[in-house]
């Protein structure tokens, strides 16, 4: 027998078929004396493949696992990341901030600097200001009030978050 995907002849009695979707199996085995004969069983083990195929259409994952929290911070929407510029071939240390505007995903990226150069205090300060900013955008949504970004526009020079009046109001 040539080889024909998902299914096998795992005795001299029938054919098994064997489809696996999000961990979880359809199986069914096709005997050959059930069937009249080795060629009937492989043709019906064929035509109930196909027929599973289509109804299991669109259920096929990579993998079984679900993908883990997109963060690298323990910040839901704030994530660290090391972008690599190849034209001046530098690695920079960033805080990206994911969120959403006008029903488009958007992000904004709190560059530290050169990962050769970079301070604790510089990363600790991209870091508060991300989450800030994270913090501003879920009150914001919280209370159905508009979002304003452009007070964290001159991050690198101001320390927003040490701001006792803001409180996440922002």
């Amino acid at each position: 027998m040539t080889k024909v995907k998902h299914i096998t002849e795992p005795d001299a009695f029938g054919f098994q078929v064997r489809i696996v979707r999000r961990g979880k199996e359809s199986s069914r085995y096709f005997s050959h004396k059930l069937w009249g004969s080795k060629t009937k069983s492989l043709k019906a083990a064929i035509t109930w493949r196909d027929q599973m195929l289509v109804v299991l259409k669109g259920s096929k994952t990579r993998f079984l696992k679900p993908p883990k929290n997109k963060t690298t911070t323990g910040v839901t929407g704030v994530s660290r990341t090391i972008k690599f510029d190849h034209r001046k071939d530098k690695s920079y240390l960033c805080y990206t901030v994911f969120w959403v505007k006008d029903g488009k995903s958007r992000n904004k990226t709190f560059q530290v600097g050169n990962v050769q150069t970079v301070t604790a205090d510089d990363e600790l300060h991209a870091f508060r200001t991300a989450r800030l900013f994270r913090s501003c955008y879920e009150h914001a949504i919280d209370h159905d009030a508009t979002f304003d970004d452009s007070k964290f526009a001159n991050w690198k020079k101001l320390r927003i978050y040490e701001n006792e009046n803001l409180d996440a109001v922002s």
